[in-house]
């Protein structure tokens, strides 16, 4: 009589029985989605935390300018730059007194404008943050975010909500179709009262009143005065940092640091 026992095999190799944790077919399924935003909320927080980040200023802008580019490019490259530099060194980036930094440079962690910011940053030995995001044609970090505050995301809303949420300031160089998405992301924020009172830059504003005719949305009621307010707009480095702490950019002192 043949008593062997039956063969599982087919039972370890099944999925099923896989780990969910382990189990890639599945955390990448349909019903997992609302996890993976949650991974992604969370594996940002923790880092960011563990680095005292308590609060960021954003910068946007385009991907495609270039240090050596055409027109006016190189200006609004070194002007990025320069305004990285300037922001971290004020603003409190530097400041690890108490375990916690404010006002550190978060990008979307691309070229252009975004690499000129992270520069700046590390130009004067500042943190700063890289917000990637998967794309068709793949984006890579650039080399001036600080590595261990470099993330990459799926979703542009997980990403959104990371940029938008330890904001003290947005500033906003010349930009396309991702630039002015980002930009009326956070204005919409503001004006609806979703975000707290920050200051919002815009620089160039030759290039912005070209593109954008803010005074129109007010002119035709689409806006009120207060909403149109909420604009501003500088013309070098340093022009963009007193317009910021004219409109109420918060930079602490190290007493305060030491609370």
């Amino acid at each position: 009589m043949d008593i062997r026992r039956p063969s599982n095999a087919a039972h370890l190799a099944s999925p099923s029985f896989r780990l969910a944790a382990f189990d890639q077919d599945f955390l990448l399924g349909d019903s997992m989605r609302g996890v993976r935003f949650q991974l992604e909320y969370a594996k940002a927080e923790e880092n960011l935390r563990t680095w005292g980040v308590r609060s960021t200023i954003v910068v946007f802008g385009s991907a495609r300018v270039r240090e050596d580019g055409p027109g006016r490019h190189p200006d609004w490259y070194a002007q990025a730059r320069a305004f990285g530099a300037i922001a971290s060194r004020r603003g409190g980036a530097l400041t690890v007194n108490g375990g916690v930094r404010d006002n550190v440079i978060a990008t979307g962690g691309g070229p252009g404008i975004m690499e000129a910011a992270n520069r700046g940053a590390s130009d004067v030995g500042a943190p700063s943050i890289g917000f990637n995001i998967t794309l068709p044609h793949e984006q890579e970090p650039n080399p001036y975010s600080t590595p261990d505050l470099t993330f990459r995301f799926h979703y542009f809303a997980m990403r959104k909500m990371h940029l938008a949420m330890r904001a003290n300031a947005l500033v906003v160089f010349p930009g396309g179709f991702g630039t002015l998405d980002e930009l009326f992301e956070i204005l919409t924020l503001r004006q609806t009262g979703k975000a707290p009172p920050l200051p919002i830059v815009l620089f160039d504003k030759a290039y912005w009143q070209s593109v954008v005719k803010f005074d129109a949305l007010l002119e035709h009621g689409m806006v009120s005065a207060d909403d149109r307010k909420l604009v501003n707009f500088a013309e070098n480095a340093e022009d963009i940092w007193t317009t910021l702490v004219d409109k109420g950019l918060v930079v602490p002192t190290p007493e305060e640091h030491l609370r």
